[in-house]
């Protein structure tokens, strides 16, 4: 730029120069993963003066946690690189320059750099299973900004592009290395389960063999162990059914009400002798109602989703443990996959599970809803951040089910730790409709569950 340039109050074309400047950024980036300063410090002049976050420029930020801090940035991602509709106007918009807006094609090129960057500059080195899910949160953004379905790109028939996502993938994968960890006995004995650890497990667990896979499996079924037990603890003093008063008590001494008998027989108290002779015994009513309450959790098992997936298996089987509950249990998230004859073992139930990238929850809606046989008696906990491919359709469906008589909890996220995310469009539906959503610790859940229950 000349000293000319600089000193004009008014450029001519200012807004074609700062675009240049942000794709000369994410090119310089692409090939050099080092910082070239004066990129830099342009680019974030040019972001700031547009008003948006400057953690477009922070390799680190995910598109989500950008979205999740600034919500109104999800339309203008959505269907950023997609073709233009052909219309009427599409011809006279290609003559000349007179229809351009250029003010928004830098808009444009800022937020076209930061889905580019994040999923074609994947780094090296050594990868964690947080960064490996981030990719794919990212590269799932990028479908959506193509128009494309969630994890067309990355199928197996994709074409165009997908092919190198698909090896950008592999590559992070193979970056992974615990396997060499999980392949030395010594080593893996000394590995502290954690769910970031699981996580990795769970994601490489169809890469992993012989020794590899017996140690895996192993720390996963440790985790599980432990995680039960304090989920055990929280739901023991649940009760299901109320009792039914209609069936008379088992005159067993265990269900004898001591206090109930002494203040009954009051009136035989003898002073002289100092004795209170009982007339009649008194005992507790235990017999609960027959009716079987249906709960019936349904958990998306894309990977910003794995804590509360493993959360949630662990605590359906601690449900389904319980006399008169009927539980059943779908994992989805391009495709559903009912997990219910398996409910009662966390351990194997987490080892069908296949943490994906894409969510469509109608596909688990279709397994979930022919399992409401008596509304009035069923439950249905849906775990997600509800960030879908199609909302409406999803979202009626859920509405039906709430209308039918059945409860609907929605749940944003079950983790140990509190965080959660969830879709503001879906959060204000619920909350119109009646239900809010759930977000946060694990105990929240548990509390709505055992009031159900109870």
């Amino acid at each position: 730029m000349t000293g000319q340039e600089q000193g004009a109050e008014a450029p001519p074309v200012p807004d074609d120069n700062r675009r240049q400047v942000l794709y000369w950024r994410l090119l310089a980036r692409l090939f050099d993963p080092q910082e070239q300063v004066t990129l830099e410090s342009a680019s974030l002049a040019v972001v700031e003066d547009l008003g948006l976050p400057t953690a477009l420029l922070d390799p680190q930020a995910s598109v989500d946690s950008i979205v999740q801090r600034h919500p109104e940035l999800a339309a203008e991602f959505d269907g950023l690189m997609a073709p233009p509709e052909p219309g009427p106007d599409s011809a006279a918009a290609g003559d000349g320059d007179g229809g351009r807006d250029r003010a928004a094609e830098v808009r444009h090129a800022a937020l076209v750099s930061k889905v580019l960057l994040n999923v074609f500059s994947s780094g090296s080195g050594t990868v964690t299973a947080g960064q490996l899910s981030r990719w794919q949160s990212d590269a799932g953004w990028l479908e959506r900004s193509l128009g494309c379905r969630p994890g067309e790109l990355r199928g197996a028939r994709a074409g165009g592009i997908g092919p190198e996502l698909g090896a950008i993938e592999a590559d992070l994968v193979k970056r992974m290395h615990l396997r060499e960890v999980l392949a030395d006995p010594v080593l893996a004995a000394r590995l502290t389960p954690s769910m970031s650890l699981i996580e990795q497990l769970l994601r490489d667990k169809n890469n992993l063999s012989g020794v590899a896979l017996a140690n895996a499996k192993a720390l996963i079924r440790r985790f599980v162990d432990e995680v039960s037990e304090v989920l055990r603890t929280q739901v023991e003093k649940a009760t299901v059914g109320a009792l039914d008063r209609s069936v008379p008590p088992k005159r067993v001494f265990r269900n004898l009400d001591l206090d109930r008998t002494i203040w009954k027989n009051l009136t035989n108290w003898s002073p002289e002798e100092e004795r209170l002779y009982v007339d009649r015994l008194y005992y507790r009513h235990t017999a609960r109602k027959t009716t079987p309450q249906r709960l019936i959790v349904v958990v998306d098992q894309s990977g910003s989703m794995v804590d509360s997936m493993v959360n949630c298996t662990i605590l359906a089987s601690i449900f389904a443990g319980l006399p008169k509950v009927d539980v059943h249990l779908i994992a989805y998230d391009t495709q559903a996959l009912d997990l219910t004859p398996w409910v009662h073992d966390p351990f194997e139930t987490l080892l069908r599970t296949n943490l994906g990238g894409g969510t469509d929850g109608t596909v688990a809606m279709a397994l979930a809803q022919p399992k409401i046989a008596e509304p009035r008696n069923t439950v249905v906990v849906w775990i997600s951040d509800f960030y879908e491919w199609q909302t409406e359709p999803l979202f009626e469906s859920m509405a039906a089910i709430h209308r039918s008589g059945a409860k609907f909890i929605p749940v944003g996220s079950v983790t140990s730790s509190g965080r959660g995310s969830v879709n503001p469009w879906f959060r204000e539906r619920f909350k119109d409709l009646g239900t809010p959503v759930l977000s946060g610790h694990i105990r929240k859940l548990v509390h709505e569950l055992k009031t159900f229950l109870a």
